[in-house]
């Protein structure tokens, strides 16, 4: 099946941001686009018209692409429940609540089940997936556990787009040791590079770029200007550049 997959350097470099822009550009196109998260930790779901539950993120991705949102585009939810727990839902339904560890142990092979099934039941039905990261690709602690990434890609073959914040500093270092952590298979995967959450002068910029391009032999397809919350928060990092409007007023709870 056709599909591109769309990792990040960090946790909200913007794939979701990314991924939905390019399930509307194909959209429009004429493409039937359906998008794709193998597995997906956030308290933010939707309730699918069939009673699963999905990735927020998700849903709106299939909105932009002009379908409508099924539980087999996020096969896995986590739904974080404190004390290293989490809600485990498999194809829209609650099937246990698990510690970190445990989800592994119980979960790795029932999960890439699911994500197999999924894939093959998509790309029966649409002509091009657009498939999104978690975090990131290159956590070497974790890859043999990494439902979400490169894992998905190299199975799909995906063209791979690499977003990277530029916002909170050190994008080319992200990019580059990302790129180096990658093994050569997945290396090869990567098409493209963008820049998103760009503040500032463009022209600024080209020197880093070319010299980008020039590095990695692998061309940056765009820069993404700074977008004030365009999604809602899935990642607690979100919450790091949180401020509330009216700060003075006491936080009451009811």
């Amino acid at each position: 099946m056709k599909a591109i997959m769309v990792v990040g350097t960090t946790s909200h470099a913007g794939k979701s941001l990314i991924s939905t822009a390019i399930c509307r550009i194909l959209s429009k196109r004429g493409w039937q686009v359906a998008p794709f998260k193998g597995q997906n930790m956030a308290l933010n779901a939707y309730v699918t018209p069939n009673g699963g539950e999905i990735g927020y993120a998700q849903a709106v991705q299939a909105w932009a692409a002009g379908v409508v949102p099924q539980v087999e585009m996020n096969p896995i939810l986590l739904k974080p429940q404190g004390d290293m727990t989490s809600q485990v839902i498999i194809r829209g339904k609650y099937v246990d609540q698990v510690s970190a560890s445990a989800y592994y142990k119980q979960y790795f092979e029932v999960g890439w089940q699911a994500i197999e099934e999924s894939l093959k039941y998509l790309g029966s039905e649409y002509d091009l997936l657009v498939c999104e990261g978690a975090g990131s690709p290159a956590e070497i602690n974790l890859k043999q556990r990494d439902l979400t990434n490169m894992r998905v890609a190299k199975h799909l073959k995906a063209a791979t787009i690499l977003v990277v914040d530029i916002d909170r500093g050190g994008a080319f270092a992200h990019v580059v040791g990302t790129l180096e952590l990658l093994d050569l298979e997945e290396r090869e995967l990567i098409k493209g590079i963008v820049i998103n959450k760009f503040r500032g002068q463009r022209s600024l910029l080209q020197s880093g770029i070319k010299w980008l391009e020039d590095y990695t032999g692998i061309p940056v397809l765009g820069i993404i200007p700074y977008l004030e919350h365009p999604f809602p928060a899935e990642d607690s990092l979100d919450l790091l550049g949180y401020k509330p409007k009216k700060a003075n007023k006491k936080l009451k709870l009811v």
